[in-house]
C-alpha cells in the first residue's frame, strides 16, 4: 500500500545490507495454472523414467568394505 514493499517474515539481514529484489506478480489465475501444467506434463513426456534389464542389487549399489 502506498508504494512500500513489506516483507511476510522477517528477513535476516544486517543493517544497511545491499540486496537483489526481483519483483514479479503472482496469482493463481486458472490460465497461468494451466499453461505451466501444460509445460509440466510435455517436460514428464519428454523424459525417460525407466529402466532396461535387471536392477541392480544393493550391494552393487552400495560399496562395501
Amino acid at each position: 500500500m502506498g508504494g512500500v514493499l513489506k516483507p511476510v517474515d522477517k528477513l535476516s539481514l544486517r543493517e544497511e545490507q545491499r540486496v537483489r529484489l526481483i519483483v514479479e506478480p503472482i496469482g493463481d489465475s486458472l490460465p497461468d495454472r494451466e499453461v505451466a501444467l501444460k509445460k509440466l506434463r510435455e517436460g514428464i513426456e519428454g523424459m525417460k523414467f525407466f529402466s532396461e534389464g535387471k536392477l541392480p542389487s544393493r550391494d552393487e549399489l552400495h560399496d562395501r568394505v
